[in-house]
């Protein structure tokens, strides 16, 4: 292979992934796909009546789906967060959603025994836990319940505004 061939195929790969990170709105419309799938996944991972809030009482969806849009958010990030629902429901052909909390667990638990799928769960679980414990300004955390159920408090100063405006 010729240096100048070398260099230009070089740059392509090494641009791939920002090349097929998607803007925000398309990826508004195909996270609007899978949001009821990750919300389940939350939902199993923080369920109704364990020692902390559950995921739905916090409204954890609300956060992700309103911080991973946001212009600042990583692409790289934003995108796996996408890609890992797909393939879950990819690997159970759709039908996630109105499994049995039994077969909920065996389904993530398989998935978990995958590298992307370890590391999907592990990001989904960070995201629904800085939802459960962020400042209710950001949308979730609704009644402070997170911060209820450690006998913590958020922060001080308490934000004013959800995000930086120049970012």
């Amino acid at each position: 292979m010729k240096r100048r061939n070398f260099l230009i195929f070089g740059s392509i790969v090494g641009l791939s992934p920002y090349i097929k990170a998607k803007e925000v709105g398309t990826f508004q419309k195909d996270f609007q796909k899978v949001e009821p799938l990750i919300k389940a996944v939350q939902e199993h991972m923080f369920p109704h009546q364990s020692k902390i809030p559950s995921a739905n009482a916090t409204k954890a969806i609300t956060f992700v789906s309103q911080t991973i849009v946001h212009k600042s958010y990583d692409k790289d990030i934003r995108m796996f967060v996408l890609e890992g629902a797909q393939e879950l429901n990819k690997r159970e052909q759709g039908t996630f959603i109105s499994m049995s909390k039994i077969q909920k667990e065996k389904a993530l638990r398989a998935y978990e025994e995958t590298n992307y799928g370890s590391a999907w769960l592990s990001r989904i679980m960070t995201l629904t836990m800085e939802a459960m414990f962020s400042d209710p300004i950001y949308g979730a955390n609704i009644h402070e319940l997170g911060w209820k159920a450690l006998n913590a408090f958020g922060g001080q100063p308490r934000p004013q505004t959800r995000y930086l405006k120049n970012v």
